[in-house]
């Protein structure tokens, strides 16, 4: 996890992490004894060429430093791609194209299912504990759930690992 301010539920066992290289490693080192990895941490695409060792003061400055970004490792493609049989299951956040971008995610990334959360669709994403999703396989099948509670969301993604397994 990033830096949060949130307990770490019952036998969860929690890295914490500052950058998405730290979280690349962790990730990384435990993935290869997993049987199954749910990646749902929407990590930066882009980081600082050079990251700032304090505070960039203004201190009577007339224009905004240079900002140079560098591609971050995308972790779960990374994962995807050394699965080595074990089943992985990703997130796609969109606004347009919705499927058929998480359709071409779950492809990319070599994963075997992904839910697809919606920006347009009425079931408060973010910071409700409700949501609409839509899971999609590798098969192609396509099976959008109606709205519900988050908790019953992940029972529903369990589930769906146990078949997969």
């Amino acid at each position: 996890s990033g830096p949060v301010a949130l307990e770490t539920p019952r036998n969860v066992e929690r890295v914490n992490v500052e950058s998405a290289g730290q979280m690349h490693e962790a990730v990384a080192a435990r993935a290869k004894k997993a049987d199954v990895v749910i990646m749902a941490a929407a990590v930066a695409d882009f980081t600082p060429e050079k990251p700032a060792k304090h505070k960039l003061k203004k201190n009577g400055a007339t224009s905004v430093p240079e900002l140079k970004l560098t591609r971050t490792v995308d972790i779960l493609e990374s994962v995807g791609k050394t699965k080595n049989g074990h089943v992985v299951i990703g997130f796609a956040l969109e606004t347009e194209n919705e499927l058929k971008n998480a359709k071409e995610k779950l492809q990319k990334k070599n994963l075997d299912l992904i839910i697809l959360n919606s920006l347009k669709e009425p079931g408060d994403v973010f910071g409700s504990d409700t949501n609409v999703v839509t899971f999609v396989d590798k098969k192609g099948k396509v099976q959008k759930l109606p709205k519900m509670s988050k908790f019953d969301v992940a029972n529903e993604i369990l589930d769906r690992v146990k078949k997969l397994l």
